[in-house]
């Protein structure tokens, strides 16, 4: 884990010879080129959608997580089964799955045809919303196995001692559902987040490139601008 860092680290304060050779030195020029207007717009984009991703893997994930936690263990089980199920399928194939569905020949629009003949197709793949549909089903499961992890800790006789005190549904779960859940709520948080800031794989392939985030600069820096000083810049900052 250290070395790599430091390589990326060092190679970050080199520079790039004509041929895309790293000359190591000692130089800032790259971290300035950081301070260019387009790079702060894809950085505050990846933010952004970082942010959203979270927000939304949190609203859907939680339920999932805490009905999962207070299932029977047999029902638990294969419940957590589920969730595990699409970890074991190539990330790329998954992905690729999902172009079908929302592509203008896919399923979607092909049930929508049946349902309501006539109806437009939606333009959905290649947008931002596709970018947004693939990244909250990329890392939904890391919110909702930490979030599981601390809902099957909670003590029972915490919420019924909470109702007997008078608490409505509503108050025992901000009141004390929430704040017992917490830790695995930030582990969830932190797993989406840092990872779906640097994702490039998701917004090439069902952004049609169209919407650059931070990963995919990385990317473009390191396999075609040849630019690895830059690049190891970037994902230092980052």
């Amino acid at each position: 884990v250290v070395v790599p860092a430091l390589l990326l680290f060092g190679c970050s304060l080199g520079e790039r010879d004509e041929f895309g050779q790293v000359l190591w030195g000692f130089s800032l020029e790259n971290y300035a080129r950081l301070l260019d207007p387009v790079y702060l717009r894809i950085f505050v984009r990846s933010l952004g959608f970082a942010a959203r991703t979270t927000a939304l893997c949190l609203l859907l994930g939680y339920p999932v997580a805490y009905q999962i936690a207070r299932a029977a263990p047999r029902v638990r089980e294969l419940l957590l089964l589920l969730v595990m199920v699409p970890f074991w399928t190539s990330f790329l194939v998954r992905t690729y799955a999902w172009i079908m569905i929302l592509k203008q020949e896919g399923l979607l629009n092909a049930v929508l045809r049946s349902l309501a003949p006539g109806t437009p197709p939606l333009e959905l793949l290649y947008t931002p919303t596709a970018v947004m549909i693939g990244l909250v089903y990329a890392y939904l499961p890391f919110m909702i196995l930490p979030i599981y992890g601390s809902a099957e800790k909670l003590d029972g006789s915490l919420l019924e001692a909470a109702h007997d005190l008078g608490a409505g549904p509503l108050r025992v779960f901000s009141s004390v559902i929430i704040p017992l859940t917490l830790p695995g709520i930030a582990a969830g948080a932190l797993l989406v987040f840092v990872p779906s800031i640097a994702m490039f794989a998701i917004t090439d392939l069902m952004g049609g490139a169209k919407v650059p985030l931070l990963g995919n600069v990385i990317q473009n820096q390191f396999l075609q601008a040849r630019d690895w000083p830059f690049g190891s810049a970037l994902g230092v900052v980052f």
